[in-house]
């Protein structure tokens, strides 16, 4: 049975943070081959969502207030875990995530940066590419907003 929680910083337990940790590093820099500063300072500043499964973090994702990443609140680090991909965890984490979003901060607008591959997925859930292109870690991104 799959487990959502919803955490901010100083409520994740030191095994919660850890497995968190490692599947960011497991996605982000092992699999995608990027190498950077994962733990970028704001983590502390963020909510994280995530989905568990017999212990094991299979989604996540963080969402910040206004003014942290971009003057309208965001959400980031979005992943599934590479053994569970194909269970529409993702989607399920999305909507997690605006939920979130317009219930702690009473706001629906979002503003993300998206790897280039997963623009229709994103714009599924209202959210339009902005002219913004760039490279992010030798990837291509897209900023969008979400009104």
């Amino acid at each position: 049975m799959i487990l959502w929680k919803i955490k901010a910083f100083d409520e994740i337990t030191r095994d919660e943070l850890y497995a968190i940790l490692k599947v960011r590093q497991e996605v982000f820099i092992v699999e995608q081959e990027t190498y950077y500063l994962d733990t970028d300072d704001t983590d502390q500043k963020a909510l994280h969502v995530w989905a568990e499964l017999d212990g094991k973090v299979v989604a996540y994702c963080r969402v910040f207030d206004k003014g942290i990443k971009y003057d309208e609140t965001s959400i980031g680090r979005v992943l599934t875990h590479p053994e569970y991909r194909g269970l529409k965890l993702g989607r399920t984490l999305i909507t997690y995530a605006i939920s979130c979003i317009e219930t702690r901060y009473k706001t629906s607008n979002i503003r993300i940066s998206a790897q280039d591959y997963l623009i229709k997925f994103y714009g599924d859930f209202g959210f339009i590419p902005t002219d913004k292109k760039y490279l992010e870690d030798n990837l291509p991104h897209t900023e969008m907003y979400r009104i």
